[in-house]
């Protein structure tokens, strides 16, 4: 089944982007792979936030989603369709998680661009 990103993010169908931004910053605060000491679950979950925002933030894949569904939209585009021109750094930064190389816990190599790309393994 695939993933609904506004049950992900807590919003609703109708939301305005700066509430989507908000919902977002709130979740990726918390489930921050450096705030989560490795726990695998909840940096799968922050994957899943962050694709979730990667598409309501941007106004053509919001409408794309919302045109053909959460299951469509998934088989329709990839990984890297969904975080084309999205940078995760940028809203990031705000909270202190800079970008750059994250230690040896296995967590993102980088803040920005598309955090399924990035090595995960410990270093």
């Amino acid at each position: 089944m695939a993933d609904d990103y506004y049950s992900i993010l807590g919003i609703s169908k109708t939301a305005r982007a700066a509430e989507i931004k908000k919902a977002y910053r709130k979740l990726a605060l918390k489930y921050h792979p450096d705030k989560t000491q490795g726990d695998k679950a909840l940096e799968d979950k922050f994957k899943k936030i962050s694709e979730a925002y990667a598409v309501l933030s941007d106004p053509k894949k919001k409408n794309q989603y919302d045109t053909y569904g959460s299951a469509d939209f998934q088989q329709r585009f990839s990984q890297e369709d969904i975080f084309r021109n999205f940078d995760m750094g940028d809203i990031l930064k705000e909270f202190g998680f800079g970008g750059g190389r994250r230690g040896s816990r296995g967590g993102f190599s980088g803040m920005g661009g598309n955090p399924f790309s990035q090595s995960t393994g410990g270093g």
